[in-house]
């Protein structure tokens, strides 16, 4: 193949590495980057026979990609490394009727900081002390690292015969699948699941799902798992411990609570005994009876608190549920001098048990009108708080109370009321948390006090379906 000058210049102007053949084989080109790579005289390779200069390159993919290319007349692309001299080069080759030109570039580099990167990571993945694994899209196992093998008691060549479904608990397995779903999708999920040891025993785990991603396109998922099951262990002996020292101040407590009373009425009962029964003073019996009813008080207060939440939740309309309340302790509010002002926006339908929120609304608005013993005003308002909030506010302009004393709201039988027993406040707000909401308290002496309620909004489409469900 003879060039014109014009093309020869061309071809000069060539930086890369860049030879032609012939279709015999032989050189009809080549220039002075590839000399200078492959360390051949450029002036004595034209008309060298390939396969005969480099004989070593019959044993290497460049021999078939070369007949290919020519056989096919389409151009071929590929990496290949050159043993010779311990490189590896990115190969373009060109077919035409006459020949092929080859155009080659070193990027020994590039896959020596590619080699690098993935030693970094088979390092990470190999000697990283949690376990780590990655999966395909249908959650089936496709490399795990020895510390996943030390967790479940499993080889890799075990777990990469399954997928991860054999190993969750039964009752894990809809949380676990909807976490890998989402994963596939592309979202990084944080979870934690429960697995089946080898041996039986079960392993409570901190789950980390994260999409891999190539060229733009999910393949698979890695997965990043820590044992909690101590710490599981440890946080249930201290729930338990909690518990059990929660009970025994409530319980003292109700004792206390409960005890002045019975005094009162056992001494009470003795002078009575003592006395002619024609003498025994009505205001004797009307203690008594006060009495008594301060311990059914405190018992039927003690039973809200305790009752068993089976109930079932529904979508109701909360504006509706306070309005009932006010609606009942007007008469309350009207000999106790106090105005109710009532500023309720219409609300979407809130997922709550109706009669459990209609226990904290007049617990609140009773507590605010009795904290005004000269009249003034309540305030009671309902709004949307954001997209996916309702904020409940009981404002009074009562006595207010001390800062150093908000802290012990809501213990048992700490109250600020002459026959309060403490425990409404603390049932609203199991109630609200119960809700997966959160209540505020703020107050200032002789300025009164502000409550705050936050309660979730469902979305619209869990609105929509409504109905009964589970709490």
């Amino acid at each position: 193949m003879k060039m014109t000058k014009n093309e020869f210049e061309i071809l000069e102007r060539i930086t890369d590495p860049f030879y032609a053949l012939d279709r015999q084989w032989n050189f009809t080109y080549f220039n002075k980057e590839a000399a200078r790579i492959l360390q051949k005289d450029r002036e004595k390779m034209i008309g060298q026979n390939v396969w005969i200069e480099f004989p070593e390159t019959k044993e290497l993919s460049l021999f078939k990609q070369y007949y290919k290319a020519l056989a096919s007349q389409k151009a071929a692309f590929f990496e290949m490394y050159y043993p010779p001299l311990n490189l590896w080069f990115s190969i373009k080759v060109y077919p035409s009727e006459t020949g092929i030109s080859v155009h080659f570039h070193d990027i020994t580099s590039q896959k020596q900081r590619s080699f690098n990167r993935e030693q970094h990571y088979k390092s990470l993945f190999e000697n990283n002390p949690d376990a780590v694994f990655s999966f395909d899209l249908e959650g089936n196992y496709l490399e795990v690292n020895p510390a996943m093998e030390k967790l479940v008691g499993y080889k890799e060549e075990e777990l990469c015969m399954v997928s991860y479904i054999p190993l969750i608990l039964e009752e894990d397995l809809p949380k676990t699948n909807a976490n890998f779903l989402e994963a596939t999708k592309g979202v990084t999920k944080n979870y934690e699941t429960r697995a089946r040891h080898k041996d039986g025993h079960v392993i409570d785990l901190k789950v980390t799902n994260i999409p891999i991603v190539i060229g733009k396109e999910i393949v698979g998922v890695y997965g990043i798992a820590k044992d909690i099951t101590n710490q599981k262990r440890t946080e249930k002996l201290l729930f338990e411990s909690e518990k059990l020292t929660a009970v025994g101040q409530l319980a003292a407590s109700i004792a206390h609570e409960i005890r002045n009373p019975l005094t009162s009425i056992k001494g009470f009962l003795q002078l009575i005994k003592s006395s002619p029964l024609q003498e025994v003073s009505s205001h004797y019996l009307t203690i008594m009876a006060d009495e008594i009813t301060r311990i059914e008080m405190i018992t039927s207060e003690l039973l809200v608190l305790a009752k068993p939440q089976a109930q079932y939740f529904q979508y109701e309309k909360i504006d509706k549920i306070i309005e009932d309340v006010v609606m009942l302790l007007s008469s309350q509010a009207l000999m106790n001098n106090v105005e109710v002002i009532t500023d309720i926006e219409d609300l979407p339908e809130v997922k709550c048990i109706g009669s459990q929120l209609k226990q904290v609304f007049i617990n609140l608005i009773k507590n605010s009108i009795e904290a005004m013993s000269d009249g003034g005003s309540v305030t009671i308002s309902a709004k949307k708080h954001g997209s996916k909030t309702i904020l409940i506010k009981v404002v009074d302009q009562g006595n207010g109370i001390p800062e150093q004393f908000l802290s012990k709201i809501g213990t048992p039988f700490y109250t600020t009321k002459e026959k309060g027993t403490g425990l409404g406040l603390m049932t609203s707000l199991k109630i609200i948390d119960s809700h997966n909401g959160k209540m505020e308290i703020s107050s200032l002496p002789s300025k009164g006090t502000t409550i705050k309620i936050y309660l979730p909004l469902g979305t619209d489409q869990e609105r929509k379906r409504g109905g009964e469900c589970g709490s």
